[in-house]
């Protein structure tokens, strides 16, 4: 009974950020609306790579993906975000545990955790909610699906897991909805690490 639309989009390319919000109104139009109540920033990329070895074409691609289209798409969206809707910004336990090679992405995730505490604040008169939630890691197709389908490093990451397995999706989706929902209505600029309990 629910409709839906795939809207193609790039978020590494700040550039196509407009000829998408122009076709998001149209199909909000064809629904007879004219906002939409929830923002998840999900889009991503995995990089591995020290930080003296990571070249500016890769820490460039890192932050226009990460960052700069976490930015500038909830920037060109909020027009549309109906007062009193939601936004999650997906982040990453690597801002918190320090896992080699993994520097650059983590720093841009921290800057996304960042932004999002300001972003709390700046929306709060429009009554917008705006969380991160930050996955430990997780079974699925990300790095090439080296959770999921190696299982020396499953096994290793179980043990480090206080509940002692590996995330999967079915274990962070139903977080973020529960931020969408009215039920947590008065969560508001926090970081919650969905992890079973990872490196703790």
């Amino acid at each position: 009974g629910s409709r839906s639309a795939a809207l193609q989009l790039d978020t590494g390319d700040a550039s196509a950020f407009d000829a998408f919000v122009t076709t998001l109104r149209d199909t909000l139009r064809e629904w007879g609306a004219d906002r939409f109540d929830y923002l998840v920033n999900n889009a991503g990329n995995s990089h591995h790579n020290r930080i003296e070895n990571t070249t500016e074409a890769e820490l460039d691609a890192l932050y226009n993906i990460h960052f700069k289209g976490v930015f500038f798409l909830t920037q060109k969206l909020l027009p549309l975000i109906r007062d009193g809707g939601r936004i999650v910004n997906v982040s990453s336990g690597l801002t918190r545990i320090i896992v080699p090679e993994s520097g650059p992405y983590g720093s841009m995730k921290a800057a996304v955790e960042t932004l999002t505490r300001y972003l709390a604040k700046e929306l709060g008169p429009r009554r917008i909610a705006v969380n991160v939630v930050a996955p430990g890691a997780v079974e699925t197709d990300f790095s090439g699906g080296i959770v999921r389908d190696n299982p020396e490093m499953n096994r290793r990451i179980g043990e480090m897991t206080a509940l002692g397995r590996p995330g999967v999706p079915d274990d962070i989706g139903p977080m973020i909805a529960s931020l969408l929902s009215e039920d947590n209505r008065w969560i508001n600029a926090q970081r919650i690490e969905v992890s079973g309990g990872l490196a703790i």
